[in-house]
């Protein structure tokens, strides 16, 4: 993956100046908001005329972070000179990867974790728990169907162990390692899949060691419920959800130091064809914008359209606006 030295305080000050934004929505502001410039680590997209030529349709799956990042993708490449339309309601990931390969799309976001379980057979325990290697394993089957995926994002969409913070501070916990010798203690609630999946109860017990006071089966949409309401010590959290970021006092993940749950890092797949057509600004545009993407803006993002409701269209021209990557 390529790094530079300024992504990480660009990362930085882009949390801060998107955190100041959320907290000034409802304003008049043209940009949804956010009130603070500052630089994502790219520099400004630079239009070329020469790109003026090619016409793009940028796809996303039909729930909010994807159709924030199809829209930070379309939005970026238009700036860097395309014709761009999008198409962010595709479904699931199978009618996405259907939409590349016939030409409905250009190209759209996939989690790499997704595509290797969901289109090329891997078991969850197989797929890398490093982004690069997620990415390299998951391209080179996307090019045996003359697919490509660019390289991924900083962040990582993935399942994760959640608490509060109190029951962090009062069990000394940063880590899912830290659990060891105080499981016992606690309980664990996750979906009812969660005991037999190697980023959930299964990988907890056998890849981490630890064994839990009691599991209990919840539906997805009480996760946070259960924690606020002491049901559960622990919960099964998404990371990028919004209240991490909204009730960031309230809630924490604790770290995968083992890297055992699957890389959950977004991929730009696209037709070899299509980036061919496109031309260099293709590709080195979608890398420039995900230089941003760590895992506080994403949460960040995602709390801006589910939390306080701006359109994924608002929050990606606020996000490529306060990083540099627009005017």
């Amino acid at each position: 993956m390529r790094i530079k030295t300024t992504r990480l305080w660009g990362a930085l000050l882009l949390a801060l100046a998107l955190t100041l934004g959320v907290a000034a929505c409802g304003s008049d502001d043209d940009d949804g908001g956010a009130t603070t410039e500052s630089d994502g680590g790219g520099g400004a997209i630079v239009s070329n005329p020469d790109n003026g030529k090619v016409s793009l349709t940028i796809g996303s799956k039909n729930f909010p972070e994807q159709e924030i990042l199809g829209e930070i993708y379309a939005q970026a490449l238009a700036a860097a000179g395309y014709k761009v339309k999008s198409d962010l309601n595709l479904g699931s990931e199978t009618v996405a990867r259907k939409a590349v390969k016939t030409g409905e799309i250009s190209g759209y976001p996939e989690y790499a974790s997704t595509a290797l379980t969901s289109f090329f057979g891997k078991e969850p325990e197989e797929v890398p728990a490093d982004a690069q290697g997620a990415w390299e394993e998951a391209n080179a089957e996307f090019e045996k169907e003359g697919l490509t995926a660019f390289e991924p994002t900083p962040f990582a969409s993935a399942n994760a162990v959640g608490t509060t913070t109190e029951t962090a501070e009062k069990y000394d916990l940063e880590t899912v390692s830290d659990l060891e010798g105080v499981s016992e203690e606690l309980s664990l609630y996750g979906s009812p899949e969660c005991p037999q999946r190697i980023d959930c109860k299964a990988g907890l017990e056998e890849l981490y060691g630890l064994k839990f006071k009691e599991f209990k089966s919840v539906d997805i949409g009480l996760r946070y419920t259960v924690l606020e309401n002491g049901q559960a010590d622990l919960s099964i959290l998404f990371t990028t959800d919004p209240q991490l970021s909204a009730e960031k006092d309230k809630f924490v993940i604790l770290e995968d130091d083992k890297e055992v749950f699957p890389a959950g890092n977004v991929i730009f797949v696209t037709e070899k064809s299509v980036a061919e057509e496109a031309g260099p600004d293709y590709e080195e545009t979608i890398l420039q914008v995900q230089e941003g993407l760590d895992l506080a803006v994403m949460q960040e993002l995602d709390a801006r359209v589910e939390l306080e409701k701006q359109t994924p269209k608002e929050a990606a021209a606020s996000y490529l606006k306060s990083a540099g990557y627009t005017g």
